[in-house]
């Protein structure tokens, strides 16, 4: 497939999107689908729904598209709540499998939302976990046999650093931890094979480069030869063994189905099922190769015309993600004005810029057009205005 697809998306007129690493943009189709699901299957046969329109299998379903795209095989990946909750699934019970430690590790990039699911876990469970928190380049030394969990996100969300997936989860399993990977900034992102790598746990959202829309709902991979295992932390109804039977008491289910917790979110899963529609054909490699020329070609442009930037994020290609970020003392109101110019990106305090690169809907030429506005904003200080630099609660 040559890429982009720009026909796959609806985007607004005139507008340079460089922030499907914070949401993705609207798929074709997407708007009609849930139209239907809303007027003929909620509307039209209500509860029915559940079994003529098959919603309850929509978790798994559209787990193992998922799954498809991150290199797990079917059954092993189950779509839920949010991904803080999942990360909280995955993380009790990787701490139950061993059961003798007590250190969770992981790094200052981790996203803070995951950092604050373990400290919560720790302070529940009473039992003298705790959360070691190392820099990025310091991973695989700290891992050693004390701790019990390594959780990582693979991609930094500020700086686009990637971490060696395979490495990492070697260096735990050597030392005899579980190994947990957040997705979040990888998934649609960068080739990532979870069959490959042998870790036990992923976590991951889906509103990023997958395009399932505001509040999409996140997955859950558990690797196949311990699903049976793992005991869920979360016993919801829906990954009791028998929903239906309403029994007082919780029994795990078969496989992937355990780690399903509350009532589904038709209408999202239903957008979410059309919105990976997009990817029918695509080979991550490519998309891969793809962002990596489109990233490229924008450090060398901004580098070229914006002295005032200074580069946050790797400038190896092969340690960097989907994303591109730049340090500027006045990155905010800059973001800003940019945003005003139709060119989205997005900021992270306390002074980073952020751009990211998806090649199903980015040309080179957005590219240039978006560095060219740059460079005027910065050069000619557009940004110093009253509407750029007073902070909204959104950044």
């Amino acid at each position: 497939m040559t890429l982009p697809v720009k026909d796959k998306f609806v985007m607004p007129e005139g507008m340079i999107y460089l922030d499907g690493n914070s949401l993705g943009p609207l798929p074709a189709g997407v708007t009609e689908h849930v139209s239907t699901v809303v007027a003929d299957q909620w509307g039209g046969n209500l509860i029915k729904g559940w079994n003529v329109d098959s919603w309850m299998t929509l978790p798994t379903r559209v787990g193992d598209q998922v799954g498809r795209l991150i290199g797990a095989p079917k059954d092993s990946v189950v779509m839920g709540e949010t991904l803080s909750l999942k990360v909280y699934q995955a993380l009790s019970a990787g701490l139950k499998m061993r059961p003798d430690r007590k250190v969770i590790l992981s790094d200052s990039g981790n996203f803070p939302s995951d950092l604050y699911m373990a400290e919560g876990l720790i302070q529940q469970l009473e039992q003298g976990h705790e959360l070691r928190v190392v820099a990025p380049e310091d991973v695989l030394e700290a891992i050693d046999g004390s701790v019990a969990v390594v959780m990582i996100t693979q991609v930094d969300y500020r700086t686009g650093r990637v971490h060696d997936m395979d490495a990492v989860t070697a260096a735990a399993h050597k030392a005899g931890a579980v190994m947990l990977w957040d997705l979040a900034h990888s998934a649609g992102a960068i080739p990532v094979d979870m069959t490959a790598s042998n870790a036990e746990f992923a976590v991951g959202c889906t509103y990023k480069y997958l395009n399932g829309g505001p509040g999409a709902p996140a997955f859950i991979y558990v690797r196949p030869d311990i699903i049976n295992d793992v005991n869920p932390a979360l016993s919801g109804w829906l990954g009791h063994e028998s929903p239906f039977a309403f029994d007082l008491d919780y029994r795990p289910g078969a496989g992937i189905e355990r780690m399903r917790v509350g009532t589904p979110p038709v209408i999202q899963l239903a957008a979410l099922e059309h919105a990976l529609k997009v990817w029918d054909g695509v080979d991550m490699r490519d998309v891969r190769a793809a962002s990596v020329a489109l990233s490229e070609q924008f450090i060398a442009e901004v580098e070229a015309a914006c002295p005032d930037l200074t580069l946050a994020s790797p400038r190896d290609a092969a340690q960097r993600g989907s994303q591109v970020s730049f340090h500027f003392s006045e990155g905010y109101a800059a973001i800003q004005a940019l945003i005003a110019r139709g060119v989205i990106g997005d900021f992270r305090a306390p002074d980073t810029m952020r751009f990211g690169f998806t090649p199903l809907y980015l040309d080179a030429d957005d590219v240039s057009q978006a560095v060219a506005i740059l460079a005027e904003i910065l050069r000619d200080k557009l940004w110093d205005r009253p509407e750029y630099t007073t902070r909204q609660r959104v950044t």
